[in-house]
């Protein structure tokens, strides 16, 4: 069949003139909150994102369930944390690496910037989101491997990622002016498991945990006893309890510090290993580490804005 010049012409225009599609979404899913909102905050409206482990959630603990496994095996990216957080699922996506494309997000970062393992001589300390300089690398992380997916999509997530550094790195800003105002004597963090160990590099804290590194650590009565002397003689009056941990040992030492003369005071929920509610400023990256600095700070003698550094936090944090 043969089209007259018109007709070819006209169809042209009309190819020419129909709007150009746009990039179609990736799905992609993350293991903690905190990787869940980076690939949002760097992915913007190209990306679905799917976070397995919502608020509350221990990540040293959990296991994948069915519905995780057909999210996981359907996606096109899958970003997991690494550094042994997410213990109990190690096997499954090494086993994945093999069909879809898989990134461990934190594995990357320079093994010098890591603190050691307190029960595994081989392994890193992964909480590395304590610390948001360190975090930016992982963003990063997140920027690079939705690029390699989609690369026409670049600038588009190299121009969101530059948005939410910047948004980082204000944060980082206040946490050391914040930090900066807590007396010397105060800076000692105890919380129910040893989460916080790059913050108090970062910050010039000494951190204690109940528990080690993972929440699978057991605490001993001798572990206990030794905290609970002390608080009493180092006369430490606030300690905090964690939004994914049971404040069961917290509750302890507070009952044999009062036993032996010594009011300590719970300073307030810190979010160690998940962030908060979705779909609250404290259920974002940002918002998670504004309440840990704004709540720690208030609770040792520091001087921070009630709402933090946005006036954002929820009322009461």
């Amino acid at each position: 069949m043969r089209f007259s010049r018109r007709v070819f012409m006209t169809v042209a225009a009309a190819i020419l003139a129909a709007p150009v599609c746009a990039a179609e979404k990736l799905n992609v899913v993350a293991t903690t909150g905190m990787i869940a909102d980076a690939a949002r905050q760097v992915g913007g409206d190209l990306v679905d994102v799917r976070g397995l482990m919502g608020p509350g959630v221990d990540p040293h603990a959990y296991r994948q369930t069915r519905t995780d496994i057909v999210a996981m095996t359907r996606a096109d990216l899958v970003l997991w944390h690494g550094l042994y957080l997410e213990a109990q699922m190690e096997d499954f996506f090494h086993d994945l690496e093999g069909k879809r494309r898989v990134v461990a997000v934190a594995e990357g970062l320079p093994k010098d910037a890591l603190k050691g393992h307190d029960d595994y001589a081989d392994k890193f300390d992964p909480h590395v989101w304590m610390d948001p300089a360190l975090w930016s690398q992982v963003v990063t992380e997140v920027r690079d491997s939705l690029i390699e997916l989609q690369p026409e999509s670049k600038a588009a997530f190299e121009a969101n990622a530059a948005v939410h550094l910047e948004e980082i790195a204000k944060l980082a800003t206040y946490s050391d002016e914040a930090m900066s105002t807590v007396p010397n004597e105060a800076r000692v963090l105890l919380t129910a498991h040893d989460a916080f160990g790059y913050f108090g590099t970062a910050y010039g804290f000494e951190v204690l945990g109940i528990q080690g590194i993972s929440t699978q650590s057991e605490a001993g009565l001798n572990r206990i006893s030794e905290l609970v002397d002390m608080l009493v003689e180092r006369k430490v009056s606030a300690i905090f309890v964690e939004s994914s941990v049971s404040d069961r040992n917290i509750r302890a030492l507070i009952e044999g510090a009062a036993a032996k003369g010594h009011e300590v005071k719970i300073g307030g929920e810190l979010f160690s290993d998940a962030m908060g509610v979705d779909g609250t400023y404290e259920g974002t990256y940002v918002g998670m580490i504004d309440h840990n600095i704004t709540v720690i700070a208030d609770a040792l003698g520091g001087e921070v804005p009630t709402r933090g550094m946005q006036g954002k936090l929820s009322a009461g944090s």
